[in-house]
This record gives structure tokens, sequence and C-alpha cells, in this order.
């Protein structure tokens, strides 16, 4: 309990009341203190009954503080006039002294002598004043009150010396549990208190059950999350089913060799490619189906065409890593649609995680989204792939595109798509596309004029691209500033 505190306790004790104002006054203490004390107090239950007033007074302002210290205007003109007098062009070259003489001669204090030669000759007209102002603004400024008359208030109004005030204070008395000794409630129920009975004297905190506990802070969806939202709708839009993505665990075979790449592509080298030490192989595949695609790799399988003729081994397609790719799952979904009685065109899309072994930079990370999207149906050209990615794109609000004829093991024709990035001021790579080559469908027992059109982009760069976002790593990992996930905006893609 603080000095202030015992103060006023011992003050109620001795006088069985307190005015917070005029104990404030007669204490020389800031009155706002002394209430904060008193609020204190009565966290005690029962120790103090308070209740609120409001009186009017008056407050000071600056040039009122100033007469209180060095005297009123006229006051102080009164002193500087010497006995001998003194010329009024002097007198009134003096700070304030234009005021002041008017009041000092209103109050009878001077005279001037005009018929003077060298000028008007000021003089004291009495011997000695009483600086009446400074008596009044004193009495004022601590509030005695008493004896200051409602004329002498006006004139200080009228000099705009004080202005009216509303002040609240507390008229403070004894409670039912008044003490001027007091005990701080203990907030914890601690084991010594229990094993000594200690807690049976000692007086506890409340606990205020109806109070509200602090508002927790409402979760905030990442520009990936909003961006992937919009995205699965345009797919669902546009007739697309969703496929299972939920394995990010992929074995060789399904990653690689169903897709037609050949197991001494630099793509499954361990520079390019996580794999996984436990578990580190596969051993359930659809070997019937397995059968063909080795046939294919080592020498077309009887599809027309030559394969790459090396010796396919197993051990390789058993090799478990993390999938480079969700065209691991597309194969997947083909080939269970190879299974199924009569063919129906079919159009799937997924957006889940990929990992690749990349060097990180602006536009590149080691983890990362892929977007895929995969129609089935009989005779699709190129023509179709490109203008659904035209429709795709367009949805997404990317208009200007480029496309660039690349490679691709799984994929001939296949091409490269870019868009314009304004904040990195170039075109970047945002995603890759082709027609599945027959090599890949023919071994699943798609019909043979069945076409499969595929294209696949990164979520982060799209996301980059509408929220301005020059560098990935200011998107995704430990240096993503929280202030941006809060505030960033809804995302809206223009349609």
């Amino acid at each position: 309990m603080t000095d202030l505190n015992n103060e006023i306790l011992e003050y109620i004790d001795k006088h069985d009341s307190l005015n917070t104002l005029e104990y404030a006054n007669f204490q020389s203490l800031d009155h706002q203190k002394v209430i904060g004390a008193i609020k204190s107090l009565q966290t005690n239950e029962g120790l103090l009954k308070a209740e609120q007033k409001s009186t009017k007074s008056f407050v000071l302002n600056d040039e009122a503080q100033h007469i209180v210290k060095h005297g009123s205007h006229e006051a102080v003109i009164f002193g500087l006039i010497p006995e001998t007098g003194i010329l009024q062009s002097e007198l009134m070259s003096l700070p304030n002294a234009k005021l002041g003489f008017s009041k000092a001669m209103a109050n009878g204090w001077v005279q001037v002598d005009k018929k003077n030669a060298d000028g008007p000759k000021v003089t004291k007209k009495v011997a000695s004043i009483n600086d009446e102002v400074k008596d009044l603004l004193t009495k004022v400024q601590n509030l005695n009150l008493s004896d200051v008359n409602e004329k002498s208030i006006q004139d200080l109004k009228k000099r705009k010396l004080i202005s009216e005030v509303t002040i609240n204070s507390f008229l403070v008395s004894k409670g039912d549990k008044f003490s001027t000794k007091l005990e701080k409630p203990e907030k914890e129920l601690t084991a010594e208190m229990l094993i000594g009975d200690l807690w049976k004297t000692k007086k506890f905190k409340e606990y205020n059950l109806d109070a509200l506990g602090t508002v927790p802070d409402g979760g905030h969806l990442h520009p990936l999350q909003k961006v992937r939202t919009e995205i699965r709708k345009i797919f669902l839009e546009m007739g697309f089913n969703e496929m299972p993505t939920n394995n990010y665990i992929e074995n060789s075979f399904w990653n690689f060799d169903a897709l037609f790449q050949p197991q001494q592509h630099p793509a499954r080298d361990a520079h390019d490619t996580f794999f996984m030490s436990d578990p580190a192989i596969s051993t359930k595949f659809p070997m019937d189906y397995l059968e063909r695609v080795k046939q294919t790799h080592i020498n077309g399988g009887g599809y027309g065409s030559q394969g790459y003729k090396y010796d396919w081994k197993i051990e390789e397609a058993q090799k478990n890593i993390l999938r480079t790719h969700t065209t691991a799952v597309s194969a997947r979904m083909l080939y269970k649609l190879a299974q199924n009685n009569g063919f129906k065109p079919t159009k799937y899309f997924s957006i889940d995680k990929v990992f690749r072994n990349e060097t990180l930079d602006a536009t590149h990370l080691a983890e990362f989204h892929q977007i895929e999207g995969v129609i089935a149906d009989y005779d699709l050209t190129l023509g179709d792939l490109i203008g659904i990615l035209h429709e795709f794109f367009n949805k997404l609000g990317m208009t200007e595109l480029r496309f660039k004829p690349a490679y691709n093991p799984y994929t001939e024709p296949s091409m490269e798509v870019f868009a314009f990035h304004k904040g990195l001021n170039k075109w970047v790579e945002i995603g890759n596309s082709g027609v599945f080559r027959p090599e890949m469908l023919e071994p699943m027992n798609l019909p043979k004029n069945v076409s499969v059109i595929a294209w696949g982009l990164s979520l982060e760069r799209p996301t980059m691209i509408k929220y301005g976002i020059n560098n990935i790593r200011d998107l995704v990992g430990h240096k993503v500033n929280l202030k941006m996930v809060y505030d960033n905006p809804i995302c809206r893609i223009s349609k």
C-alpha cells in the first residue's frame, strides 16, 4: 500500500470523511492522483464508501497565473512609477502598460499632469495600494471562494482571466469493513497454504466470473489460400472433378516410369529429387501394367514407338520419393479411368504441394504448390490445349500470355506458359503444358483415339502477380511478414 493510501485512511479515521477536492488542495496534491488512490482503496470490498459530487469551479489562464506570481498589470505599473513621476510616453513603452495604466487610472491610483513642459507626466495619487486582483485570483486558484463575491467573479470573467469548469470530486466515508491496516489479498492458492492450514486465515481476491476474457485474434487466410480458393472455383465452374492428392510420398514408378520418363533422366537424380530413407521402396504395383510400362521403355511395347532401348530396372521404379509433380496423381487417375468398362470423357484437376531439390531464388522454392488440369477425350489436339489455356488463364485475370515450345518426356507436343509480371517487369514462366504421349496412355489400355491434354502451373507465381510480390520468399517461408498475411486484401480474380 502506498504512502498516500495510508495517509488517506488515517485522515478518514480521524475525520470520518474526506472530500477529495478539498483534501487535494489542503495537501497541495493533484486531484486526479487523490481520486486514483481512492479507487485503488475501493478494490478492497467494504473498506470505503464514495459518493460523487459535482461542483462548479474556476480555472486560471496563463495571464492570470502570471498575475498571481508577479501581481496585476495595474499594480506593476503603479510600482514602476517613481515618487517624482514619469513621462507618460516612457511609461507606456513598458509591457502591458496600456491595460495597467487604464486600470490604475480607473482605480484612482495615478494621475496625469498634461501641462508638464516635457509632456504629460504620470504621478502617484495614493501612497500605497492593495492588489485586489492578485488576491482574488490567489483565492480562486486555491478554491477558497467563500469570501469571494459574485461581482468579483464576474469582473475576473470579464477580463478573461478565469473560466468556469465543473469538477467531479468524491465524498469518501468509512465502509462496513473500514480499517487503517490492509492485508493484500492473495491471488492464488498455493501448496504451502494447503499444507499448513494457512489458507484459513488468508484473504483471497475474488474472481470476477462475469469479466470478459481477452478477445483472441481471429484467424487470417494466407494469400496462397485465397488464390487457391479462387482457382478451385474456376476449375469447378469449368466442370472439372478434383483429384485426391493427399499422399506427398510417391514411388518412382508412378512419378516417373508411368509417365514414360526414362530411368536415366536427370530429373531422377538426387540433385533434383528428395528420396525417402524410410520406407525406402514400394512393393505393391499392378504387375500387368508395370510389365507393359517396362516393355514400352525397353522397345516401345508394340505401341508404334521405339522406346528408349535400355535395361529397365524395377529397383529404380520402387524407390520412394517426395513427389516432384502432381502428374503422378493424374497418371493414377487415368489408369483407374482406363479400367472402367467403356471410356467416358473426363476432366480432372488438383492443387497441392510438390517437392523439388531446387536452388532457392526470387521465383523458386524447394516446396511449392502445383495446379494441374487434365482433360481426356477423343481426338483432342494442340489447338484444344491452347484454347483451354487461354480460357483458364483469362478467368485468372492473366491476359498477357506467351507459349514457348518445350520438351517433356511424357508430352508431345509440349509448351511452356509465360505471363508478364509487372512487378518484376519481365515475362515469368508460370506453367507447363502438352499432349500426353501414346507411350504413356496406351499401356494403361485407354482407347487409341483418346487424347489427353494437360497443364500444370505453380500456385505461388500467380499469387505473386496478383498481390504484386516480387520475391517468393516474402510469400512463403520463415521470412514472411505476418503483418502482410493479416492485412492483405480479399482475392477477387477478374473473370
